[in-house]
């Protein structure tokens, strides 16, 4: 197994991502050590804690984090894959899911007593894998709002009643395209919407571009295509056929998309890694930003700016819709400390270490205790997150989903990311991605 895995991360997951990567102090364990890799800064003081508090409860055993952001993470991961010299405990994204779990890296989770009523609505049962076993204990959760600017929006006349009332729909974009088309000024000081608007020199866009979204489009168009009825495969978790080539989610690109063609919306060459959607915002490029509760943090901060949310625009469907994405932590099967391992992640999905983190106000924590605790926390800071949390708790208008969970999720990005680009930045038709499609379905099928 050890050689079928080096050999697939090898090709699945890229060569690249091994370069200069040997040096991983990886950390197997040693002793009665558990070593656990996150990613996320803001999250270590709350994890440190939560350490402390297992300590205390396991004498004997020590956690020894490791922290690093998130593209040397995954570099780091792969490394220590092939090298064996991977972590105990890894915080996992479900995005990567399908992937380590098909290249069977992952521990067996069933033995811990995770109920799926202990959590947030879907979070416990996003970690069951094909073979029906469980890979991962559920973490923290996060959905999508807008984020914006609230003097930018108040000169435009809009208010929180009005930006939480928006609608959209893929033929004239609705009351939201009117909000972002209103909120774009030009050069000259005229809006989107009136006379004489000059799309080729715009001062502030409406609304903030973060690229061309790749396969799920997270924080830029996947809200939409939900609202508007699309699912990403033909089943919600382990699909085996991709819908990109379905009419419903090509219309919803090519109006979104538009936004850009029309001035309201950030073009494709202002997104980058070092200017990202909220670095838009931050600077007052633009009004307005979809992005992730992660990020919540982040907006709150910005100097000489008030920024609020609100939730999603309803689509077609008579629903809003965001992604509501749960990570998990999970076991390597190569740990070395593999009873550790395993209670350390069941202390981690418990709600005692659950409520340590919640209130921290960084994340929302996957038990609705540990949930309460953040939205107080936040509380605490002056800030609002009802934009994130209303999604969770009111099913009967909004809908909630999950990232796509296939083999081969890989190859999907591989192939996804620059047929995204080439419609976004590239100027090619929606109707190029089926061929995309096709060859995504044809990896499936094999």
């Amino acid at each position: 197994m050890r050689f079928r895995t080096v050999t697939a991360l090898t090709g699945a997951l890229a060569l690249s991502l091994v370069s200069g990567c040997a040096q991983g102090d990886g950390s197997g364990s040693s002793g009665n050590t558990v070593t656990y890799w996150l990613w996320d800064a803001n999250q270590l003081p709350a994890y440190e804690a939560c350490a402390k508090g297992f300590e205390r409860r396991n004498p004997g055993l020590d956690v020894k984090i490791s922290q690093m952001g998130w593209d040397d993470y995954w570099t780091k991961l792969t490394a220590s894959l092939i090298a064996g010299t991977e972590p105990d405990v890894f915080t996992d994204h479900v995005q990567k899911f399908g992937q380590l779990a098909d290249l069977e890296v992952l521990e067996p989770l069933d033995g811990l007593g995770i109920e799926d009523a202990a959590y947030q609505p879907g979070l416990a049962a996003g970690w069951i894998g094909e073979d029906g076993h469980r890979y991962g204990a559920p973490k923290d959760w996060d959905t999508v709002a807008l984020f914006y600017n609230e003097k930018l929006a108040a000169e435009a006349g809009l208010g929180a009643e009005e930006l939480n009332g928006l609608d959209w729909n893929p033929e004239d974009g609705g009351t939201f395209e009117k909000a972002i088309a209103h909120l774009t000024v030009d050069a000259e000081g005229r809006r989107g919407d009136e006379p004489g608007f000059d799309k080729d020199r715009v001062e502030v866009y409406g609304l903030a571009t973060g690229g061309g979204g790749d396969g799920d489009g997270q924080t830029t168009w996947s809200n939409f295509a939900a609202s508007a009825g699309w699912t990403y495969t033909d089943k919600e978790r382990w699909g085996t056929e991709y819908r990109y080539d379905d009419d419903t989610f090509q219309s919803v690109i090519e109006w979104y998309f538009g936004l850009a063609d029309k001035g309201y919306m950030a073009p494709f060459t202002d997104y980058s890694r070092s200017n990202q959607a909220n670095a838009q915002v931050a600077a007052g490029r633009a009004a307005t930003a979809f992005d992730g509760a992660w990020m919540i943090s982040t907006y709150a901060g910005f100097e000489g700016m008030d920024i609020a949310t609100a939730v999603t625009p309803r689509g077609p469907t008579g629903k809003r819709a965001t992604m509501m994405n749960g990570l998990a932590d999970s076991v390597t099967k190569n740990a070395d400390n593999k009873p550790g391992a395993l209670k350390w992640v069941k202390y981690l999905a418990a709600e005692e270490c659950q409520r340590t983190v919640g209130g921290y106000g960084i994340v929302f924590p996957a038990t609705p205790g540990g949930t309460e605790a953040a939205v107080a926390a936040y509380g605490r800071k002056g800030i609002d997150v009802s934009a994130f949390t209303r999604p969770v708790n009111d099913r009967k208008h909004f809908r909630t989903f999950t990232f796509p969970i296939t083999e081969h999720a890989a190859d999907v990005l591989a192939l996804m990311h620059p047929a995204m680009q080439d419609v976004y930045g590239g100027g090619k038709p929606t109707d190029s991605l089926d061929e995309t499609n096709d060859q995504i379905n044809l990896i499936l099928d094999q």
